[in-house]
């Protein structure tokens, strides 16, 4: 039997202490994704303890910056260092930054928005 999975939006403010929630219950990180939409970029925190799997959601439109949440999920530099050089999402405060070296692409951020140029 599949257990329900939860899908909680929220706002790029709020990422940091709803991580250190996931922490303090037990939860461990699963995924870090992202997808380029029309008008915005949609991210999504994936978190799983026993079977249960939820998912915090943050729509990007103005201002692509986040918070890095490594400080809570050390691994999650690998996400955040992805998520930046693919889809030119700024993440603030990176345990381990790659300043945009972590993938060597031909386009510079080649799954950002095509109004922004990529």
């Amino acid at each position: 039997m599949m257990n329900e999975q939860k899908i909680i939006t929220i706002s790029p403010e709020e990422l940091v202490s709803k991580t250190a929630n996931y922490k303090t219950n037990g939860f461990r990180l699963v995924a870090i994704s992202c997808a380029t939409l029309k008008d915005h970029m949609e991210l999504s925190y994936s978190f799983d303890k026993e079977y249960s799997l939820e998912s915090l959601r943050i729509n990007l439109t103005d201002k692509k910056e986040l918070p890095s949440i490594s400080s809570v999920f050390w691994n999650a530099f690998l996400y955040e260092n992805e998520i930046h050089d693919l889809f030119g999402v700024k993440v603030t405060g990176i345990n381990i930054d790659y300043k945009g070296n972590f993938y060597k692409t031909t386009i510079k951020n080649p799954f950002a928005n095509e109004e922004e140029g990529k």
